[in-house]
């Protein structure tokens, strides 16, 4: 359990996610980032030069990312700033924000900054060397595609994982489409009154279209309407099995950005000083081979034995879903209804099934949600968890006020 980590109300930013090809899908993750994130502190009257310590969390390289972090933090304006890349696949950002927590748990530093960052658009594509292969053949990679088609431990795509963990749960492709449907409602819910949430938390990114125009991205991009009628006409992606295009999520391009401080600084940063944004505890875990969508129990199951707290005393629970059977998983084994209570929320607001997975910075859009969400209901104790690749999961417990 942590006592001495904080977020700054307010001290945190997440750009639209826009669908692989679009409005983003020229831009270099970490040159985007950063400049987003200067002009991000410039509009806050932050000093970049308060930053102790940069967190870069990035899974698909760019050009030159050997460089990273430090290069993220110059172009943010921390200069003298040094830091490091974390790549845990989709829940990069929750190992970011945690390091940094623990860091100043510690003392190393008093305030830290996690930048999260990824493009899925336009990925590397990778040659290696294969001294076996004849006439000088070659190994290739997709940095996006191949990895989801292939865990190389299971032998399976990411969907047959999800497959699998709805066979052991009994779950319908009837119950799927439910609760997507659900999830969608959920995130229209983000859009009411001109979008009012989401501009609570939202920085636009500047893309240049052309060497003489720059635009705004200010909305995300490549959300598909959705609705009881469209999901039950489409037909499972696995013969035999329950989720169709419907219900999974899409590949996506983004940033975003959290302060991690002590408790007196977080509250001299704060937009309300009433407010604190306390990072309590963090899980981890590791399922079955071929079963990814169900790591996220056990890795709640541990940060809530840490936080000493159960899940009936969260105000509101938050998920990485990339397909919607782990929402269903995972209420069928924490006892709570995936589709939620007005005592305990689950993914009001969206999640990355709906507005899209550019894997570095989901997680980190996912839990300023959810700050956001358990302070505009007073407080309480708020839950983030998700699944990522090699049937990982983790989760970070936050109390707000």
């Amino acid at each position: 359990m942590l006592t001495k980590a904080f977020i700054p109300y307010k001290g945190y930013y997440s750009t639209p996610f826009s669908r692989w090809q679009g409005s983003l899908a020229n831009e270099h993750a970490i040159i985007l980032a950063g400049n987003t994130s200067k002009r991000w502190l410039a509009d806050k009257g932050w000093d970049p030069k308060m930053l102790d310590y940069l967190f870069l969390g990035m899974t698909i390289g760019q050009p030159q990312w050997f460089y990273g972090s430090p290069w993220a933090a110059a172009l943010v304006g921390a200069v003298k700033t040094p830091g490091m890349l974390i790549s845990q696949a989709c829940t990069t950002s929750a190992t970011c924000i945690f390091q940094a927590a623990v860091g100043v748990e510690t003392g190393l530093y008093e305030t830290a900054y996690t930048l999260m960052a990824d493009r899925c658009s336009n990925g590397p594509h990778t040659i290696w060397p294969n001294p076996n292969g004849p006439g000088g053949e070659v190994i290739s990679e997709n940095w996006l595609m191949d990895n989801f088609n292939k865990d190389p431990n299971a032998g399976l795509k990411m969907i047959e994982t999800a497959e699998n963990v709805g066979k052991e749960g009994g779950f319908t492709k009837e119950q799927c489409d439910e609760l997507t449907l659900r999830r969608y409602e959920q995130y229209l819910m983000a859009l009411e009154n001109d979008r009012a949430f989401q501009k609570g938390y939202m920085f636009s990114p500047e893309v240049k279209v052309s060497r003489k125009k720059t635009i705004l991205v200010e909305e995300d991009e490549g959300v598909t309407p959705t609705t009881k009628e469209g999901l039950a006409s489409l037909k499972p992606l696995i013969p035999g099995g329950i989720l169709s295009f419907g219900s999974q999520t899409h590949p996506a391009d983004g940033n975003c950005g959290l302060v991690v401080t002590s408790e007196d600084r977080a509250k001299e940063l704060s937009a309300d000083p009433s407010l604190n944004i306390q990072i309590v505890s963090y899980g981890y875990s590791r399922e079955k081979p071929g079963y990814m969508a169900a790591a996220p129990v056990p890795a709640s199951q541990m940060a809530l034995e840490k936080a000493g707290r159960k899940i009936q005393d969260m105000k509101a629970v938050k998920t990485h879903n990339p397909f919607v059977v782990n929402d269903l998983y995972f209420g069928q084994q924490m006892g709570i209804d995936p589709m939620g209570t007005e005592e305990l929320s689950f993914n009001d607001y969206g999640c990355s099934m709906i507005y899209g997975h550019p894997q570095g910075p989901t997680v980190g859009r996912i839990i300023i949600e959810g700050i956001e969400e358990v302070a505009m209901k007073g407080g309480g104790y708020f839950l983030w968890t998700g699944c990522a690749a090699g049937d990982t999961g983790g989760a970070l417990i936050f109390k707000i006020g």
